[in-house]
């Protein structure tokens, strides 16, 4: 999963049999009834312990006999959606997570990740502007349960969110989904939904905009740019839409001015210069590569992945003292991160440890 915000016009799609029904908020997060037998047997019943709960849950979302849960990044999900097909993307699999721990007496939250690279084997880099996760508290216990396992970068550390932040995700996930199927008066129905429960999310009026663009209405959709850049004068796919409609409109002078805040916030976005970077790698334009991945480091240092990219960049010019000094800046700054989360897991061990102890002697 994450959450879409899409910078380019969807192309068409076959027109399906009738618009798709909006699901309230309880629906989406609703337990069928035969989930909540099965978990309560194969988890519940089993310990009263949390941390087994725990353990047990990840095992019967995960493997069979219990769910079994496939990932399927081209669908947004119900809960009960995702266990009747057993396929879920990141929102999908973690509003079912969070369901069933909270079943289960587990402390859960929902974390938002803004601004993460994917990567997809088949697809090559995809840039999306958030991600979500499980956090779970179970005793003494803190874990963060993830399906996201092609997640490549994050840039910045993740943050608690509510449940209906997080349901606003669900209605514009699924909003984009019916966009791309060429269902207007369902994505619509979405999408406004969407943007009751977060008015103040960008994406949500962008995508909007592009619905508006779809059907034609050059005024609505400038209006929903002109309401998301309000939220946030730098958002790159509103930028890249906005100047793509006054491109159309053949408004020269504002497609100029919009054009020229995206190449500065593009520019300065080391995401965006890593994914040139690996689009000029596979062309086999290792120079540009090169540049685009030194442009990168110098935005953001202490990401492996940049530094590994740049390797293999100087690999493809034929320049091996380059590459094996990029590879070793790559390997030191990977074994540095490691280093750090450890250290973070033991200082959070020996708080809650401390905290144990103060309990005990009051």
């Amino acid at each position: 999963m994450t959450v879409w915000a899409t910078a380019a016009l969807l192309a068409a799609s076959a027109l399906g049999p009738g618009p798709a029904p909006l699901p309230s908020e309880n629906q989406v997060l609703a337990v069928p009834p035969e989930l909540e037998t099965q978990f309560r047997r194969q988890v519940i019943d089993k310990t009263e312990s949390k941390p087994e709960r725990l353990r047990l849950l990840i095992d019967f979302v995960l493997n069979e006999p219990g769910l079994g849960l496939v990932y399927d990044n081209e669908t947004t999900r119900t809960v009960a959606e995702t266990y009747r097909t057993r396929q879920a993307n990141c929102l999908s699999f973690t509003l079912l997570f969070v369901a069933l721990a909270r079943e289960a007496g587990l402390k859960t939250h929902i974390q938002e990740y803004e601004e993460v690279l994917f990567w997809y084997l088949q697809d090559g880099l995809v840039y999306n502007s958030s991600h979500v996760n499980a956090k779970v508290e179970a005793g003494p216990l803190r874990q963060t349960v993830d399906v996201g396992r092609n997640m490549l970068i994050s840039r910045y550390k993740p943050k608690i969110i509510t449940d209906q932040r997080a349901l606003s995700f669900f209605y514009n996930n699924r909003g984009v989904e019916l966009m791309a199927q060429g269902d207007l008066v369902g994505a619509r129905r979405h999408m406004e939904q969407s943007l009751k429960l977060a008015p103040d999310e960008p994406s949500g009026w962008s995508n909007l905009g592009v619905l508006e663009m779809r059907v034609g209405d050059t005024a609505s959709a400038e209006h929903a740019y002109q309401e998301a850049l309000k939220l946030d004068s730098r958002h790159d796919a509103t930028l890249t839409n906005i100047v793509a409609l006054y491109q159309r409109l053949d408004n020269r002078a504002l497609a100029a001015k919009y054009l020229k805040r995206l190449n500065q916030v593009q520019s300065a976005d080391p995401f965006h210069q890593f994914m040139m970077a690996t689009d000029s790698e596979r062309r086999g334009d290792y120079a540009a590569a090169v540049g685009y991945y030194r442009r990168a480091i110098r935005l953001y240092r202490d990401e492996p992945a940049f530094h590994l990219g740049l390797a293999r960049a100087y690999q493809g010019l034929g320049d091996a003292a380059r590459a094996e000094r990029a590879l070793a800046r790559a390997d030191v700054l990977k074994q540095e991160n490691e280093r750090r989360a450890l250290q973070a897991k033991n200082e959070e061990r020996r708080r809650r440890a401390g905290a144990v102890a103060r309990q005990v002697n009051f």
